[in-house]
């Protein structure tokens, strides 16, 4: 995985290589070089779909409400229990 910094630093150093050369590129072939160079940035970061995260979200809610239930049979559970003497 790519630091942000050095991620910055080489997007930044291909596309001024995509802008600077001695031809000028037409708009659409800049647009798909550039859209290329960044799809092969975030390939290197550590990044999930917009799915694979909704679906965690609903995951860990599910998680959250069913710890949240068990908390709350224990906490009965717990006060049913006779007092201990120490």
């Amino acid at each position: 995985m790519l630091a942000p910094k050095d991620f910055l630093d080489a997007l930044s150093g291909h596309a001024s290589r995509l802008f600077s050369g001695d031809t000028p590129l037409p708009r659409n072939e800049i647009e798909s070089q550039f859209k290329a160079l960044l799809q092969s940035g975030f390939s290197k970061l550590d990044l999930v779909s917009r799915e694979e995260f909704d679906s965690q979200m609903v995951v860990l809610a599910r998680t959250r409400a069913r710890l949240e239930s068990l908390e709350a049979k224990v906490a009965e559970l717990e006060a049913r229990l006779p007092p201990t003497a120490e």
